[in-house]
């Protein structure tokens, strides 16, 4: 009896270090499966990222790329026959209008949330007109520039903007770039510069001193605007892009109807708002209008200086489409510029700092 009744407890041992075993291997097999199908989960999302990203830069690229092709073909004799206050105010409604358009989709599709709901409180809206006057007060420094300086002076002072964005973006946002994305900032800088020389471009160092500071408090508002425009539409990342957009263009929209109203008001009330328009016109305003939406987009899903290599490259790109509409000339300098710009993405490409373990 004693025998049996230790083979019976032996017995029973047995069978509990087997259930234990067992379970144990299920709890193991079932927190891999679900391991690995968070790390599935985290790794299509980051996939979809970055094809998402990837899509907005493109069209970014392009659609920069065609904006001066457009302005030029939109003059007539070398002028603007229509109003260029109008045509900003057209673009600014567009915009709105599209961000609306967007946000019906999101609605009819997912219904109402918090994060798409187009009404808001006033600390979040309050925001918004800050970037607009900036680049209100910077398009209109744009106009008297050109009392100091010609069109090629005025093309190289503009990259100054490089700068200033990658600057504020480490001040502003606390954003960390490594010291081979710095070395590939300013070869970017350089790059555009050289691919826009030319033969008269030695006037340039020759600029008046207002002309100077004309063209470096330019590059901070267009820098400051950009990067604090990306602040406030990552403040809140689950919000929905076109309630934010719908925001940012209706203040673009009040400001440059303030410019028709001091600027143009007289010439609009006499001849028609849409005076001077053709199809070429409408294209520049649809052009422009979706180059804003992507810029914000961008600014969404990746950030400022991705947009400054996307208008650099589309820089390059508008001048090589030119050789074949306008019988423009590509230089020596234009290729050694291209070529420095394409080093200038390599590195900042690779030059990435590693988050620290």
């Amino acid at each position: 009896m004693e025998y049996r009744r230790v083979k019976d407890q032996e017995s029973y041992d047995d069978l509990s270090q087997k259930d234990v075993e067992s379970l144990s291997g299920r709890s193991l097999s079932s927190a891999n499966t679900t391991a690995s199908g968070l790390s599935s989960a985290g790794g299509a999302k980051g996939k979809s990222s970055w094809k998402l990203k990837s899509v907005v830069t493109l069209a970014l690229t392009l659609l920069t790329s065609s904006q001066a092709i457009l302005i030029v073909w939109s003059k007539r004799a070398g002028k603007y026959e229509y109003s260029v206050t109008t045509a900003n105010f057209s673009v600014e409604a567009l915009k709105c209008l599209l961000s609306l358009a967007a946000l019906f989709r999101t609605w009819n599709r997912h219904g109402v949330t918090d994060d798409n709901r187009l009404t808001t409180s006033f600390d979040e809206v309050s925001v918004y007109p800050i970037p607009a006057v900036l680049y209100m007060v910077k398009n209109l420094l744009q106009y008297y520039i050109f009392a100091y300086v010609d069109a090629p002076a005025y093309q190289i002072l503009k990259n100054l903007n490089i700068i200033s964005t990658g600057v504020l973006y480490r001040i502003i946002l606390k954003k960390k770039l490594s010291e081979i994305q710095w070395a590939a900032f300013v070869l970017l800088c350089a790059g555009c510069t050289t691919a826009q020389l030319n033969p008269s471009s030695d006037h340039v160092l020759q600029t008046p001193i207002q002309g100077w500071m004309m063209a470096i408090v330019m590059a901070l508002l267009s820098g400051f605007a950009g990067v604090y425009t990306e602040a406030i539409i990552k403040k809140r990342p689950s919000r929905n892009i076109n309630v934010q957009n719908f925001w940012l263009y209706i203040f673009g929209v009040i400001f440059n109807l303030v410019a028709i109203c001091v600027q143009d008001y007289d010439a609009v009330m006499n001849k028609g708002f849409f005076h001077g328009y053709s199809f070429i016109t409408v294209l520049m305003i649809l052009n422009h209008a979706l180059s804003g939406i992507a810029v914000s987009m961008v600014m969404k899903y990746a950030d400022n200086i991705v947009k400054v290599y996307s208008t650099s490259v589309a820089m390059l790109l508008t001048a090589i489409v030119s050789v074949f509409l306008f019988s423009f000339h590509l230089s020596l300098a234009f290729f050694l510029g291209s070529t420095v710009v394409s080093v200038s993405v390599y590195l900042h490409s690779v030059g990435k700092l590693q988050p620290q373990k």
